[in-house]
């Protein structure tokens, strides 16, 4: 398969977007974490909290980076949204195995 390659490893996690941009959006950018605090209209403690990943990236972050970076909200929220359903879903492992199908499935 041609896009086999680009597959990302289901048994590991997400990066946190808070890491994707500490580790890769600042740096390109030159930019030290006071001044994009306050670029995005946010207090350190805030964006260095999302740059840890202790704190995820909310909707309303998400629209910040978004307009920041330039590449829209919605790259942020998929990215949170990811890191979070994997956590969430070894975290509930095991009652998710004891939850039976609906019949007939039910399609989104």
């Amino acid at each position: 398969m041609a896009h086999e390659e680009n597959r990302r490893d289901r048994a590991r996690p997400p990066i946190h977007p808070g890491v994707i941009l500490r580790e890769d959006v600042l740096p390109a950018l030159k930019m030290p974490v006071t001044t994009a605090a306050e670029r995005l209209g946010v207090s350190r403690q805030t964006l260095h909290s999302i740059l840890r990943g202790d704190s995820a990236v909310s909707p309303e972050m998400a629209l910040r980076l978004g307009k920041f970076c330039g590449n829209g909200a919605e790259i942020w929220t998929r990215m949170q949204a990811a890191y979070d359903l994997w956590h969430a879903e070894r975290a509930l492992a095991d009652q998710l195995d004891r939850i039976e199908l609906a019949e007939p499935p039910i399609a989104a």
